[in-house]
């Protein structure tokens, strides 16, 4: 519970009381490497924060290929906003790459604690601009790189995922043939 609270209260002050309620909502859950936390065609119902472990967020392309999105790793939330928000269904996978450790909020208790904490709302909203800031850091400069600078980037930035994550997930996020990340990778060791 203390690494959820350290990374909440990066977003704002929580006294005590509010520390134990979000603490009585918060149920640890397990999953399997492979499970799913969310799967395309469901609504979100639940909000996760990773403790220990790897998750994918993945999709379908229109040929049937398996597409990776992004990763998510220790310390950081993660569950479908528009269908949590809104009732729609997710389009898109989140998947264990690795045995994961989370604290699951169901929907209710999350809606729950933005009607009775004065300032949560705020809070989850500094959280969200945070994760779309690091989003568009990671996604943005790979679209104008070509491969090698791509997986270097990767490696710079995300080098505790590097040897956490299958090659073909990896390959896949980074826009090329597991062969061809092969080929980049034996090049510059």
């Amino acid at each position: 519970m203390d690494e959820l609270f350290a990374y909440l209260l990066q977003f704002g002050s929580l006294n005590q009381r509010q520390l134990d309620l979000i603490a009585s909502k918060a149920t640890p859950l397990a999953l399997g490497k492979d499970a799913y936390f969310l799967e395309a065609g469901h609504v979100a119902r639940r909000v996760g924060f990773l403790l220990e472990g790897v998750l994918r967020i993945c999709y379908y392309d229109n040929k049937g290929d398996e597409i990776t999105r992004n990763f998510i790793d220790e310390h950081h939330l993660t569950t479908n906003l528009r269908g949590l928000e809104d009732g729609l269904a997710s389009s898109e996978y989140v998947q264990a790459v690795t045995e994961c450790r989370l604290l699951v909020f169901a929907k209710r208790d999350w809606d729950e604690l933005a009607h009775t904490m004065v300032g949560w709302s705020e809070m989850v909203h500094k959280m969200t601009a945070k994760h779309l800031m690091e989003k568009l850091a990671r996604i943005s400069p790979m679209m104008a790189q070509d491969a090698t600078t791509r997986y270097r980037e990767f490696l710079n930035n995300y080098p505790r995922l590097a040897n956490r994550i299958p090659l073909s997930y990896l390959a896949s996020f980074l826009g090329v043939t597991q062969s061809s990340l092969s080929r980049i990778r034996k090049n510059i060791r």
